[in-house]
């Protein structure tokens, strides 16, 4: 399956993502938030993936302000000095303004059934976590998102379903940061955490160091079961 690079108007400008849409052309929207890596061979090939499984797919380009059209991996040193880079600059307020945009611009796309979800993975995650408390998303996952303890403030402002899978070994999510997490969350009745306890961060990429396939299996098909259950029209 092969998607397309459309562009979105935001509040600030002009960006660029990319578009996977199913066989049929219609159904539920996922708005895909991406790694540190940008808009790379990861992110379109998880719009493709769930493109396949029915949705149509929306990867934007977070960083364009910073940096347009940013697409690197994790496997070189030089590579992962410019993501870190790259995050450090990276501003998520002005960032959520994007997603919103995005959101938007997806459920006016022919074939879109008028729900739209999101997901997000790393940097992402962080951003699918604040894109279920300022946007109106109707469905948001985050995958070991990063910073999330720093916003628990805003956990009240969460109206629709989040699902938030946790790696009980992540680096960059230190064992009291997991529980702050699990204080502010647990008892919110639309957020559900998912604790993977023997895994490192960014366990269901599968290209990378940590990925580990029984709990890739496991989180992408509790992510499946719950995109579909609040995203289908109806």
């Amino acid at each position: 399956m092969t998607g397309q690079d459309i562009r979105i108007t935001g509040p600030a400008g002009e960006f660029s993502a990319y578009l996977a849409k199913p066989d049929s052309g219609a159904g539920p929207a996922v708005v895909v938030l991406q790694e540190i890596f940008g808009v790379n061979h990861v992110m379109r090939e998880m719009c493709d993936r769930l493109a396949g499984q029915g949705f149509i797919a929306v990867c934007p380009d977070l960083f364009w302000r910073i940096e347009p059209g940013v697409d690197i991996t994790d496997k070189t040193d030089e590579e992962l000095a410019k993501a870190f880079d790259l995050m450090g600059k990276f501003n998520p307020d002005t960032g959520i303004e994007d997603v919103q945009a995005t959101i938007d611009h997806v459920r006016k796309l022919d074939g879109c059934n008028g729900k739209v979800g999101a997901i997000g993975f790393c940097l992402g995650g962080l951003m699918a976590y604040l894109t279920a408390a300022r946007t109106d998303s109707d469905a948001t996952v985050g995958y070991y998102g990063v910073n999330i303890s720093n916003h628990l403030d805003e956990a009240a402002k969460i109206s629709n379903p989040l699902m938030l899978h946790i790696a009980g070994q992540d680096e960059f999510v230190p064992p009291e940061a997991q529980a702050a997490m699990h204080a502010g969350l647990d008892p919110h009745l639309q957020v559900t955490l998912h604790d993977y306890p023997d895994d490192e961060h960014a366990f269901s990429r599968i290209e990378g160091a940590h990925y580990n396939p029984e709990s890739a299996r496991l989180a992408d098909g509790r992510t499946l079961d719950f995109l579909k259950k609040n995203l289908r029209a109806g």
